[in-house]
């Protein structure tokens, strides 16, 4: 079984990048892979040193770990300042090529201004440099405050659609790169 491990670069109480994540997830499990969602906000995790290990917080071991066992990710984040959050590059520093290195890899955004891909295209290069796998399908959720409703779901049809296909290229080509049935 394809195992996903989901990873939300948002620290708000009502964060629609993890609204977004959670979503995603639904539509990959129902797919028949299993998921893992890796809730930051609930992680203690220090600042990026370069360090090796990091004996104090139990936490990055977990985020190693889990990750390390995982068949491919789903990252979500906020833009800000036109770039992924730096709770997620932070988070993303703790780990190398040991955790990283051949995942399947699927991106998604969410923005209060007009959508774009500019935290999607450098999650992209910080992907491809510790050798993961993007897949094409990508989310850009501009203007988010109108893309989700008070319960959490997503308004837009076109942006439900666009979940599915991102739901389906991540779990086939999981399954395709890693050899996983």
């Amino acid at each position: 079984m394809v195992k996903i491990v989901g990873i939300g670069g948002s620290l708000r109480p009502d964060s629609y990048s993890q609204s977004a994540l959670r979503l995603v997830a639904q539509r990959v499990e129902a797919l028949g892979a299993e998921v893992e969602i890796l809730d930051l906000r609930q992680m203690e995790l220090p600042f990026c040193n370069g360090e090796d290990s990091y004996p104090d917080y139990p936490d990055v071991v977990k985020l190693q770990n889990t990750v390390k066992q995982a068949d491919g990710l789903i990252l979500a984040t906020p833009e800000y300042h036109g770039s992924v959050s730096g709770v997620l590059k932070n988070a993303l520093d703790l780990m190398s090529f040991e955790q990283l290195d051949g995942k399947v890899v699927g991106l998604i955004s969410v923005l209060g201004g007009q959508s774009n891909s500019n935290a999607l295209n450098d999650l992209r290069v910080i992907m491809r440099w510790v050798h993961a796998w993007v897949i094409p399908e990508q989310v850009a959720i501009g203007q988010a405050w109108k893309a989700f409703g008070s319960d959490g779901k997503i308004l837009d049809e076109k942006i439900s659609q666009r979940f599915d296909q991102f739901a389906q290229s991540l779990v086939e080509n999981t399954r395709k790169l890693q050899g996983v049935a």
